[in-house]
């Protein structure tokens, strides 16, 4: 589609070079058709970056009132979020106040709170 000269490729990224990717980014787009939690899209809030997902699995739920969801298999209606988000810098600037916000509620110690809550009501 002769993009490279508009959209970076990276392939692989070391952990430790997701946060530089994130804060250089004007825009997370991740328009997966399922996800188990959602960690990728939570990353790229935490590093102030505004999100747009899809709407399936838990995603929703991750980027909350944060981010934009769309359904991920309609192109037009992804490429008109992008086209919002890049454009409408009050959104923008919306998105990545909520967006931090939104990160905050997740931590690995809840997580592993929650898991351990769950392991003593079933055992």
């Amino acid at each position: 589609m002769s993009l490279e000269e508009k959209v970076v490729f990276p392939g692989f990224v070391a952990d430790g070079d997701l946060p530089a990717l994130y804060n250089l980014a004007d825009l997370f787009v991740f328009p997966s058709l399922y996800e188990g939690f959602g960690l990728p899209p939570l990353e790229a809030l935490a590093c102030g970056t505004p999100v747009i997902t899809s709407d399936a699995s838990s995603l929703p739920e991750v980027v909350g009132e944060a981010g934009l969801t769309v359904e991920a298999t309609d192109a037009e209606a992804l490429a008109e979020a992008m086209k919002r988000v890049l454009e409408d810098d009050t959104l923008r600037e919306r998105m990545i106040a909520r967006g931090m916000k939104q990160a905050r509620k997740f931590t690995w110690e809840k997580a592993a709170a929650k898991l351990m809550n769950l392991y003593e009501t079933l055992g």
